[in-house]
């Protein structure tokens, strides 16, 4: 009798730590490979958080936090979701934890019974269905298509709703897609879920903050203030002010829900890092105009990377919105013969030799629930992109018939 619990045989370890992983062990043997697995910013953290946490260790600051944060970060979030997102919350509203991923666990695990369904639109990060399998949950995917931006449809959200739904995740800009919803689009899927009380709103706005061209974000509650009351609004330093590392997430929403949040974690983790906390303090409270500056270095790498993927044959490359990634399809691609001599017959054939021919890594679009396509990763150098992309361009002029 194995000793690993059957709730484990209905996932699969996180792949685009898969594809990162893999890249490092090529690189340790010798390869020349370019990594665009990996989804966190190629930026420093800003010195003023570093020199906030070097305060805080300076100052003692390392003994146990409350479970779900610190009174000084709770206020910072409070002051931001008002000054962002115009939506008013208590600190006894918010949950700090150790990373978005976090977050989003706790809520699924403090709030889904066996049964209950779980609305995901893909392509969706992909781990949002492992999540809700792990809570016992049934993940329900709502599909999208390119020629739609890879946006629900309010009919689509419509037809997946059932009596046993009990959540939908929401990830404007998307990973990993990169699409965002304007207001005006938002608030169509939000008349949707105004005729069914039982859905509860899960947002996933981590990449809040890098959005593109005259693109403005915006977030269901703040959009439709009638669904505040059962929607958790969830946001983090991560990707926003480059700190993966820290591993600080948190969110905002009934005081029912945060509390049994903080149940779960309190019986996990415990309390977030507490050098991290403050750090996310100054993070949240000191300037924030670099912000816009390194969006439009990423708005810059976007285009460059489009345009050449674009340009490679068999490949389309939508623009995306925000976030910083691309979702190209590969549908040209498809039968052809790779210079190994394998047939790429999906998506992960086609990383797989590619990453074997050209040394690049990139993530097959089947971990994100919609192919064939793959996720590229622009949030590197832009010398390194170049070399990427004009790799990807060899490899697929190298594919015959």
């Amino acid at each position: 009798m194995s000793i690993i619990a059957e709730s484990l045989g209905r996932i699969k370890p996180s792949p685009t730590i898969a594809v990162t992983t893999k890249a490092a062990e090529l690189r340790a043997a010798g390869r020349d490979v370019i990594g665009l697995g990996a989804g966190e910013p190629d930026f420093d953290t800003p010195d003023n958080i570093k020199a906030a946490a070097k305060t805080a260790i300076d100052e003692g600051k390392t003994k146990y936090t409350a479970v779900d944060g610190i009174p000084e970060l709770k206020k910072a979030i409070c002051a931001k979701f008002k000054r962002d997102n115009n939506l008013d919350y208590e600190p006894s509203q918010v949950s700090v934890s150790g990373g978005g991923k976090q977050v989003i666990y706790n809520a699924l695990v403090a709030s889904v019974n066996p049964g209950d369904e779980v609305l995901i639109p893909t392509p969706y990060w992909v781990s949002y269905p492992d999540m809700v399998l792990l809570a016992g949950g049934e993940p329900v995917f709502v599909p999208t298509t390119a020629e739609n931006g890879f946006k629900m449809k309010a009919e689509d959200l419509e037809a997946a709703i059932t009596p046993k739904t009990k959540w939908l995740i929401f990830n404007s800009p998307s990973n990993p897609s990169g699409a965002g919803y304007t207001a005006e689009e938002l608030k169509v899927l939000t008349d949707v879920l105004l005729k069914h009380p039982h859905v509860w709103i899960m947002t996933d706005d981590m990449y809040e903050h890098l959005v593109y061209d005259d693109f403005k974000f915006a977030t269901p509650a703040e959009v439709e203030p009638k669904l505040y009351d059962r929607t958790l609004t969830m946001n983090g330093v991560s990707k926003a002010y480059a700190m993966t590392g820290w591993r600080i997430g948190y969110a905002a929403g009934p005081q029912e829900l945060i509390k049994a949040m903080a149940k779960v974690q309190s019986q996990s983790t415990s309390n977030p890092c507490s050098i991290s906390q403050w750090a996310s303090v100054e993070a949240l409270n000191g300037p924030q105009e670099f912000l816009a500056d390194w969006a439009k270095v990423f708005e810059e790498r976007r285009d460059m990377v489009v345009d050449m993927l674009n340009a490679a044959e068999g490949i389309f490359c939508p623009k995306p919105d925000g976030a910083f990634y691309v979702y190209p399809s590969i549908d040209g691609c498809i039968g052809k013969k790779a210079p190994s001599g394998k047939v790429i017959e999906n998506d992960l054939d086609f990383v797989s030799e590619l990453l074997e021919a050209e040394g690049v890594a990139v993530v097959h679009g089947d971990a994100f629930g919609l192919s064939p396509n793959f996720r590229a990763s622009y949030a590197t150098s832009t010398e390194a992109l170049t070399e990427a992309c004009t790799r990807i361009q060899k490899f697929c002029a190298s594919l015959t018939e």
